[in-house]
Order: C-alpha cells, then sequence, then structure tokens
C-alpha cells in the first residue's frame, strides 16, 4: 500500500504561481493530479508516466502549469503559474501502482490517493 500526502496549497492573487507536492511512500506507475470543484465533478487535469518522458495536460491548464516527478525522492510535483479564479479547487494526488505505467483521465484507474490540498485563487 502506498501513501500519498500533497503539500504546497494556500491563497493566491490572480495571476500568481504555486507549486504542489505530493510525496509517495514507495515507488508507483503513473501519476496525476486531479482536482474537483465545489459542485463540480473531479477532473484530471495533468498525468506523468513514470519515466518522466510523457506528459499530459487539460486545455484549460496548457502553457500554466507543469507537472514533473522525482523518482529518487517517490515526489511528484505540479508548479501552477498564472493563476485565474477558475483554478480553485481541491487538489488530488493520484498514482497507479508500479505495475502500470500508462495514464489516464478516469479516476478509478488510479488505486492510490493523496487527501487533497486546497488552492484558492482570488480575483
Amino acid at each position: 500500500q502506498v501513501q500519498l500526502v500533497e503539500s504546497g496549497g494556500g491563497s493566491v492573487q490572480a495571476g500568481g504561481s504555486l507549486r504542489l507536492s505530493c510525496a509517495a511512500s514507495g515507488s508507483t506507475g503513473c501519476m496525476s493530479w486531479f482536482r474537483q470543484a465545489p459542485g463540480k465533478e473531479r477532473e484530471g487535469i495533468a498525468s506523468i508516466r513514470p519515466s518522466g518522458d510523457s506528459t499530459y495536460y487539460i486545455d484549460s491548464v496548457k502553457g500554466r502549469f507543469t507537472i514533473s516527478r522525482d523518482n529518487a525522492k517517490n515526489t511528484l510535483y505540479l508548479q501552477m503559474s498564472s493563476l485565474k479564479p477558475e483554478d480553485t479547487a481541491m487538489y488530488y494526488c493520484a498514482a497507479r501502482s508500479a505495475y502500470w505505467s500508462g495514464c489516464s483521465d478516469s479516476s478509478s484507474l488510479y488505486q492510490y490517493w493523496g487527501q487533497g490540498t486546497q488552492v484558492t485563487v482570488s480575483s
């Protein structure tokens, strides 16, 4: 069983930046960031394969967010820039078991989840 612990959330003004981190207790496969705003469904926003050579972003964050991972530290990152009020949400780190290198935006395919970290962007 792998445990995920997120950190780095907070409140920021529009146009600002935040960096989220997710520390895993062991090796994992694909890792992703999901977010869920009040009254909305959870959505996958960025994914990265174990090798780090392949990433995926939804259109609304492309060019503003960067996902990366440090496998030596079992840590996932999300650098968020040019933040907008619509980015306000609870952000979750998710991971597939080490057996699965492929990524998906379907939350049901992720075995491990963090507790979430709140990101609030004010206008």
